[in-house]
């Protein structure tokens, strides 16, 4: 185990670095593919399992694999084998620090390390919010790792200080270390702080630095506490603009990610829910915009990277205003808006709509599924935050006769 460092070796109350929360939080990630490092930012890591560059699928959960299996104790030096046999199995060139031997070590210490030290912190974290440890032993002290070979001021300065504040200081939403890559800084927990400690981050922690988005001391996309998001749905990453969707993979992406969506927030729930709550706001984040070219010549828009939102009202307003006609139509069911965004990304035909009351393009979408007719109307929202395309009205005709 030498090579994992202290992060890894060291212990809280005899815990050792391989155990069940630390597995568990890695294990409960969705696969991304990405093209580079910064398509997943922050928090969304949670919920993320990525190795910048892997865009495909089996790539992906072969490395998936390699690195479950180093969370469960494996070396360095097993994980690059795997590396190199998944790499040249799977015809994955182009990768950063490709061609070299030093660069091949970089790469591969890189994501062992990091992989390691996040879900060690993430799981470490678990532990230490248990209600009975809490009781005990409330405050969390910065702890820096000495045998780190170029430590960084800041960090040190934490550490020498002996910075000790309370589980739920704001401190630690930013700082709960790792604090970038490479960082072996750790937090054990305490009773109080005792003389000596410092009770009070030094002026100015929360201050931005403008070429990192970050505080002094915290790498880029490392000002987040491992962990504290592991429970939220993917949904909320996207709508947080902590998942960026790079187009050229996205029909890979949005497929995977619908297949957890649909598992963990089912449409037709949804859908019941804000029909029997008329008070219920929030929308159903359903993929994201996968034809973007087709969709965008119709919109008159560039709608690359847009998600695909089932706002709460629009089945409200398709349960009033599209039941039986005479002519064919029906009622949809809860059931029937699963196939939404199948419609938006794999129509039969798609056009320009009219304006929507709120000035806005709209496409309608129309798709036969099982006889029927299913014709959506989308509203385009071109805002910084809320990028999307959301459903304006859903009319199902069935087949005549």
């Amino acid at each position: 185990m030498a090579e994992l460092g202290s992060v890894a070796r060291s212990t809280v109350e005899g815990a050792r670095q391989q155990f069940q929360e630390q597995i568990g939080f890695l294990r409960r990630k969705l696969n991304l593919p990405s093209e580079s490092w910064r398509d997943i930012q922050r928090a969304a890591h949670d919920r993320a399992f990525m190795v910048a560059g892997a865009a495909k699928a089996d790539l992906l959960a072969d490395l998936r694999k390699a690195v479950d299996q180093a969370v469960q104790g494996g070396s360095i030096g097993e994980f690059r084998k795997q590396f190199a046999d998944i790499v040249a199995k799977r015809g994955w060139t182009g990768w950063t620090g490709e061609g070299s031997q030093a660069g091949e070590a970089w790469r591969t210490r890189v994501i062992y390390k990091t992989n390691l030290a996040t879900s060690y912190a993430a799981g470490r974290r678990t532990q230490l919010l248990d209600p009975a440890l809490l009781k005990r032993r409330p405050f969390w002290r910065y702890v820096h790792s000495d045998s780190v070979v170029h430590p960084r001021p800041l960090h040190k300065q934490w550490g020498d200080m002996r910075l000790t504040l309370r589980h739920d200081h704001p401190f630690w939403q930013s700082h709960f270390p790792p604090n970038d890559f490479g960082c072996e800084c750790r937090v054990v927990a305490v009773a109080a702080p005792r003389e000596g400690d410092s009770s009070e981050p030094p002026d100015g922690w929360d201050a931005v630095d403008p070429r990192t988005g970050t505080p002094a001391g915290v790498g880029e996309g490392w000002d987040y506490a491992p962990g504290a998001r592991a429970d939220d749905d993917l949904r909320s990453f996207v709508q947080d603009k902590l998942i960026d969707y790079p187009p050229a993979i996205g029909k890979a992406l949005s497929a995977d990610v619908n297949r957890y969506i649909n598992a963990e927030d089912l449409v037709p729930d949804f859908v019941r829910d804000v029909l029997a709550d008329r008070q219920r706001r929030d929308p159903l984040w359903l993929g994201f915009v996968e034809r973007a070219d087709w969709v965008g010549s119709a919109a008159g828009a560039d709608v690359r990277g847009y998600t695909i939102l089932l706002p709460a009202e629009a089945p409200r307003h398709v349960d009033a205003s599209h039941g039986f006609d005479g002519s064919g139509q029906r009622p949809a069911t809860p059931q029937d808006y699963g196939q939404l965004e199948s419609v938006l990304n794999d129509p039969d035909a798609l056009r320009a709509g009219e304006k929507s009351r709120n000035g806005n393009p709209t496409v309608v979408a129309t798709k036969v599924i099982n006889g029927e007719t299913f014709r959506a109307v989308w509203e385009v929202l071109a805002g910084k935050r809320n990028r999307s395309l959301q459903l304006s009205s859903l009319v199902i005709k069935t087949a005549q006769k």
